[in-house]
């Protein structure tokens, strides 16, 4: 009697090892196929998103053929190729006090620049930088002119003597104003569309520098606008200033463009006299490019749809710095839904547009910490997931890989297409002259994957002996200077 007790404990103790271990067989195959499920994704996107040499090539030469059907005629290509009217560019001999306000993402500058001639150069360079409350960017065009100009007359009225202009003169102002705007003259331009996150109904169509001057004379701000310049313009100007063999700016920040110098032969749309130089800045607007050979994937696509202006600046939205991180937030929830990811639940923060900026996603791709430390903290603090493993992290920066790879890959592609426009993508028997290419933007300062990697692809592209000959800078708040600069060569005094 006593040994079927036993034999019976025993087998009751055998089938219930035998569950458990049947459970945990289970709980690791199921945990297996939601990890295949998550590697799946992985691979599909990386797929979808290769960026290989002769794809690159078919973008560039997609760029170029857009360019051509933007200076033919306006409404020809979705680059607008706008006519800046900035046909001299500064030469060095300017001088004296001028001011630049910079109005282009969610921060605007104030600044004045010392110009000194040839002899001393830019001699001094103060500025204030002023957050726009999120409402003003969807508000009315008042509102936020009214808060710029009262941020204006803030910067001026804490200068000393020496900064106040003789008696019969204004301060005079360039305005970089960083949005599509159809320019009229040096001084004045219609806007086209808002982008960058801002909605101001009334203010498109309407010119931006009387509006400006409107809220500057009913907050008492003596000041004239010489010059209203996009920052890639801007940054051109500044960029040639310190650099006289600078041809061409492109932006990588939080929206992207380009502008370069083009023959004013080689504008058919232009319709006034050809200017003595001979030569006109355009103002691509490239944020807006689109081809069918750009890599684009289901996340692109719904975001796009999903944002404030559907099938426009497509280019920007895969290259710039105001989308990576959202697109990387993209991929993760639906790990988190499809594969379990992050655990069974998914984490309520990842739904939330956004939530995810590039400046996290950058911070988690440059982790070289052998547990990935930062990543584990960026998503605990943001997305509150804690307890993430060294394997759940790998792939977070691989996620924040391929989206940085492909922006930087077709970024270069951009800049090849530029570079083909202006025949500076072969070396000319006897040319020793270089091509420089100036660089501004905070996601071209502050990515180094993203940069390098731009920058070897271009190098790639063009080959050792052309690559020599190419120059690529960073010309750090280019686009205030350039717009002072801008103000003090196209001075109403002058």
């Amino acid at each position: 009697m006593e040994k079927k007790v036993v034999v019976a404990v025993v087998c009751v103790a055998a089938v219930a090892g035998g569950a458990a271990a049947a459970m945990v067989i289970r709980q690791k195959m199921k945990k297996d196929s939601k990890w295949a499920k998550a590697m799946e994704i992985v691979k599909e996107l990386e797929e979808k998103c290769a960026t290989p040499i002769p794809k690159l090539r078919q973008v560039a030469d997609a760029m170029v053929v857009e360019m051509h059907a933007g200076l033919a005629s306006e409404g020809g290509s979705k680059l607008k190729m706008l006519i800046s009217y900035v046909d001299n560019l500064p030469s060095g001999d300017e001088n004296g006090y001028y001011y630049a306000l910079d109005l282009g993402g969610t921060n605007f500058r104030v600044m004045r620049v010392h110009l000194g001639g040839r002899e001393g150069g830019l001699l001094n360079q103060e500025f204030s930088e002023v957050p726009i409350p999120s409402d003003l960017m969807t508000g009315t065009s008042d509102e936020l002119f009214d808060y710029i100009a009262a941020e204006l007359v803030k910067f001026i009225s804490q200068e000393s003597e020496e900064f106040h202009p003789p008696p019969g003169r204004k301060r005079e102002l360039g305005f970089t104003f960083s949005f599509p705007v159809t320019q009229t003259s040096i001084s004045s331009g219609n806007l086209v569309r808002w982008t960058k996150g801002f909605s101001i109904d009334d203010a498109v169509g309407q010119d931006v520098v009387a509006k400006l001057t409107s809220s500057m004379e009913r907050k008492g701000v003596d000041m004239h606008v010489s010059a209203l310049v996009n920052d890639t313009v801007g940054t051109l100007a500044g960029g040639k200033y310190f650099n006289r063999d600078v041809v061409a700016a492109v932006i990588l920040g939080t929206g992207t463009n380009a502008a370069y110098v083009e023959r004013a032969q080689a504008i058919p749309k232009w319709h006034g006299a050809l200017p003595p130089s001979g030569e006109m800045v355009i103002n691509m607007e490239w944020g807006n490019f689109r081809s069918s050979h750009l890599p684009l994937t289901e996340y692109d696509l719904a975001l796009d749809s999903e944002s404030l202006n559907p099938g426009e600046q497509i280019f920007e939205k895969i290259i710039s710095g105001m989308y990576l991180g959202e697109i990387v937030r993209r991929v993760l929830l639906r790990m988190a839904e499809e594969a379990a990811f992050f655990g069974d639940v998914v984490p309520p923060k990842l739904r939330l547009p956004f939530i995810l900026r590039t400046p996290d996603t950058s911070a988690m791709h440059h982790d070289t910490s052998s547990d990935l430390k930062v990543v584990g903290n960026k998503l605990k603090d943001i997305l509150e997931i804690s307890n993430t493993s060294l394997k759940t992290r790998k792939v977070v920066v691989e996620v924040c890989n391929i989206f940085a790879t492909r922006g930087a890959r077709l970024a270069a592609a951009g800049i090849l297409g530029i570079l083909k426009k202006m025949g500076k993508d072969t070396v000319k028997e006897g040319d020793q002259q270089k091509t420089v290419i100036a660089m501004d933007g905070g996601l071209y300062e502050h990515y180094g994957e993203y940069s390098k990697c731009m920058e070897n692809t271009l190098n790639e592209m063009l080959g050792q002996e052309v690559s020599n000959n190419i120059d690529i800078i960073h010309s750090n708040d280019g686009s205030g200077i350039g717009a002072a600069l801008l103000a003090a060569s196209h001075s109403q005094y002058l």
